[in-house]
């Protein structure tokens, strides 16, 4: 349908006709026949987390019936208690770098981005300490032409085939060292500082990868949080959505001066 509006435009000016300009209601028209992808896990107790962070609580205030809940009945309603980094969340600048910006203080144009998604699954198949190189980052380009400025840039690792077990996404070995995927300075400082991207996500716990975690070391969030930029941890499904040319709307809420959120994250395919 894009191509189809392109050429009516082109057709009209070459007629002499006045461009027509495209409206909201011809990008909704557009938007709603694509398909939409969730990449976002549920949370719910017990799932897999930062080894420092407590589980979540959660409790039933009120409920439909007489004798259920604390508080009264006739509808439902629940407490919830959890970190800000909780199942599928943002990690936003402060979170890492004091002064910088919370999680309200992201701006909702940082919230659409045309999606980028680096596919390292095989090589992680075969080695669990994978991390990301610029060769990856080459042969994308190649296929797909330059990483768009502003781009949000995930990395499909299918390691989210393991959710939501703790010990399979941790995969610590008899030395309770974790092996798991990271991304490298090399990618990241070329994702950032050459190709100017908003933000980046990935399927495990942490953008440091589990070698480095198991030693304390998360200088890679570190580098994207100071250079006040965001990022989405716990990413799911990206095996269902395509290299290019895909949409996300990567969307959480807005607790005034927080350090981070669960996030609702999806795409909207080509």
């Amino acid at each position: 349908m894009f191509l189809l509006v392109a050429w009516m435009m082109s057709s009209s000016v070459s007629c002499g006709m006045a461009p027509k300009e495209l409206t909201l209601q011809d990008a909704w028209r557009v938007i709603r026949e694509k398909r939409f992808v969730d990449l976002t896990h549920a949370f719910s107790p017990g799932i897999p987390r930062w080894k420092g962070f407590p589980d979540e609580k959660r409790e039933v205030l009120y409920w439909y019936e007489p004798g259920v809940g604390t508080l009264g009945s006739g509808f439902f309603a629940q407490s919830f208690t959890h970190v800000g980094q909780w199942g599928t969340h943002v990690d936003p600048p402060a979170h890492f770098a004091k002064g910088l910006r919370t999680v309200d203080q992201i701006g909702v144009k940082e919230m659409v981005l045309p999606l980028v998604v680096i596919d390292v699954h095989q090589a992680v198949a075969h080695n669990p300490d994978y991390t990301i190189g610029m060769e990856d980052i080459r042969n994308w380009e190649q296929r797909h032409g330059e990483i768009p400025e502003g781009a949000f840039v995930a990395m499909r690792t299918d390691w989210s085939r393991r959710w939501p077990h703790m010990e399979a996404m941790q995969n610590k070995d008899a030395n309770g060292i974790a092996h798991y995927p990271g991304w490298s300075l090399e990618v990241l400082r070329y994702l950032y500082e050459v190709r100017k991207i908003t933000a980046s996500g990935h399927e495990t716990t942490d953008t440091d990868p589990g070698l480095a975690t198991s030693q304390d070391d998360y200088s890679l969030e570190a580098y994207i949080l100071k250079g006040d930029h965001y990022q989405i941890e716990l990413l799911t499904n990206l095996d269902q959505v395509p290299e290019a040319g895909a949409l996300v709307v990567a969307a959480f809420p807005k607790p005034q001066g927080g350090s981070g959120f669960p996030a609702r994250v999806f795409a909207i395919l080509p």
